[in-house]
């Protein structure tokens, strides 16, 4: 789940992003100042606005990309209530950056230059299919996530690449957005003395 705000490109309104549907699916049931989004033909919930947002959260200092807290998510909820939706939001708060351990690295199957690495994240080990050129095992790397947004505003999803399933990004300097992050092509190699599989990564 990732929730954005920008007063000054769609006026005060929160915008709760859950998951991708079809256009032609999108149906909007409306509560008071929350609409809620749903696919016509799951009826899984893809999102919900709130507009009026400073009416129920404190929107001053939001732009862009809103980092998700337990207070921010309980005044969600009460926003919910207060305008009649019967629902309660519970997401995953844990961090979407953290730092990865390259445990496997195998050549993918159907293209010359892209590797399968297995990633330990801490809680679970990831398969990440990654293109960089220096990509190896044993290595300590930053990995996004999947539900984690971009600097550049990409949001990381579950892909498949190749015909090889993969479940987030490994991610280089630049594409950290890291001051003085080198042009050259390849992921961000970090000192393994001085980080953990599964630690918080954060710029």
């Amino acid at each position: 789940m990732n929730v954005f705000y920008n007063k000054e490109g769609i006026g005060d309104t929160l915008l709760i992003y859950i998951k991708d549907i079809e256009l032609k699916n999108r149906v909007a049931k409306t509560y008071g100042d929350v609409t809620k989004i749903i696919d016509s033909e799951t009826n899984e919930v893809a999102g919900f606005n709130l507009f009026q947002a400073s009416k129920y959260i404190d929107a001053e200092s939001f732009q862009g990309l809103v980092d998700l807290t337990e207070g921010l998510v309980a005044k969600i909820n009460a926003a919910f209530e207060k305008n009649g939706l019967d629902e309660s939001l519970s997401p995953d708060l844990s961090p979407k950056f953290v730092v990865g351990h390259i445990v496997e690295k195998d050549k993918h199957p159907n293209a010359d230059k892209l590797s399968v690495c297995k990633v330990d994240v801490g809680s679970e080990v990831l398969q990440i299919v990654c293109g960089a050129p220096n990509v190896d095992k044993g290595q300590h790397v930053v990995v996004a996530k999947v539900g984690a947004v971009m600097p550049s505003g990409l949001l990381i999803k579950d892909a498949e690449l190749r015909g090889v399933a993969s479940s987030g990004m490994i991610c280089s300097a630049k594409e950290l957005d890291l001051p003085n992050a080198p042009t050259e092509k390849g992921i961000l190699v970090l000192d393994s003395t001085e980080y953990n599989a599964g630690e918080s990564f954060v710029k």
